[in-house]
């Protein structure tokens, strides 16, 4: 009972930690920059530093900025994910995000095709106290998204 107890108090205590709400909403700011084709807030919210892994290693914003270029074309495959955990350290100036995407693309048949993995984000706090992206890297790609990503997905956390 008292563990219950503790364990319920944890995960609300997390859940109002107002740090943790700006990681969830500079998460959900970044998403929104490629959903609405913005590429200046895109790359306003890469750390000097940025490495984002995929196949290869893209360093620092402007190789970023020419890899994800086709999310940024109107015809171009539209990207979207969301926040399920986040973490950040007790000192606060580290975090990491992760949850699902959905990657959406037209077929050569002209149909729209899905498919979802797992984002990991790690957020470093800057001098001016502005969350921007360190280290980027997606997962599983093509997997089945399970009833509880698909919710995660739909959300849309109170953020400006």
């Amino acid at each position: 009972m008292i563990i219950e107890f503790l364990f319920a108090t944890a995960i609300v205590s997390a859940s109002i930690d107002p740090r943790r709400q700006d990681v969830v909403c500079a998460e959900v700011g970044f998403s929104r920059s490629v959903e609405k084709r913005d590429f200046d807030s895109f790359i306003a919210f890469l750390d000097p530093e940025a490495r984002f892994v995929t196949g290869a290693v893209s360093r620092g914003p402007e190789e970023i900025g020419r890899g994800w270029s086709g999310f940024f074309e109107q015809d171009g495959p539209r990207i979207r994910w969301r926040p399920a955990i986040v973490e950040v350290v007790a000192n606060g100036t580290l975090a990491i995000s992760r949850g699902p995407y959905r990657l959406t693309t037209v077929g050569e048949d002209g149909e729209l095709q899905h498919a979802w993995g797992i984002f990991n984000s790690t957020w470093r706090l800057d001098s001016a106290g502005e969350w921007r992206v360190l280290f980027d890297a997606g997962g599983d790609h093509g997997k089945t998204p399970t009833a509880d990503e698909i919710e995660v997905l739909a959300s849309e956390p109170d953020c400006p």
